[in-house]
């Protein structure tokens, strides 16, 4: 399900909560389930060291997004992505016209979102350019989902809990 080639150094582990039993309900119900290739890199798991978000410099990551991936996104009512690596892909073909390429884009605050709606993804560390996305998709809000998570005991990072988030509900 991951992998027909090496290029990764992790898993993108949001899919890991995903079955193929699960993805053929999907489909079942009417869902179109694509795919893309990522390239996750090292860089994922550095945390941020500055103090204003303006001054990250963002790290690279490969994509290819194949062109029916796209005209799927384009066709789609709501589009899901699964996985922060995964917004990227999408965000990035999106931004640069190019379905392959490398990518520095950083996703933070006020994003101009052209592709991706609803983002399932783990609970992820403080820091991280990947919670730094969460933001950007709910806005403040992420505070309160955390919040919650941490008082009901949530397991986060990789091997943790999923959540679902839909920037159509609401940054406040």
């Amino acid at each position: 399900m991951y992998a027909s080639r090496p290029s990764s150094v992790a898993a993108p582990t949001a899919g890991l909560h995903l079955t193929t039993g699960v993805l053929e309900r999907c489909r079942a119900r009417g869902a179109t389930v694509v795919s893309v290739e990522l390239a996750v890199g090292l860089d994922t798991f550095r945390p941020l060291a500055v103090d204003r978000m303006e001054d990250h410099r963002m790290h690279g990551e490969r994509y290819r997004v194949p062109e029916a991936v796209m005209e799927a996104c384009s066709a789609a009512e709501t589009v899901l992505a699964v996985g922060t690596t995964v917004v990227r892909a999408l965000e990035a073909a999106a931004a640069a016209g190019e379905l392959e390429g490398r990518t520095e884009l950083f996703i933070a605050g006020d994003f101009p979102f052209r592709v991706v709606d609803r983002l399932l993804t783990n609970f992820h560390v403080p820091r991280s350019s990947l919670l730094v996305l969460v933001g950007a998709v709910v806005g403040p809000r992420w505070r309160r989902l955390y919040a919650t998570a941490l008082a009901e005991g949530y397991r986060f990072l990789s091997f943790g809990d999923a959540m679902l988030l839909d920037r159509r509900w609401g940054r406040t």
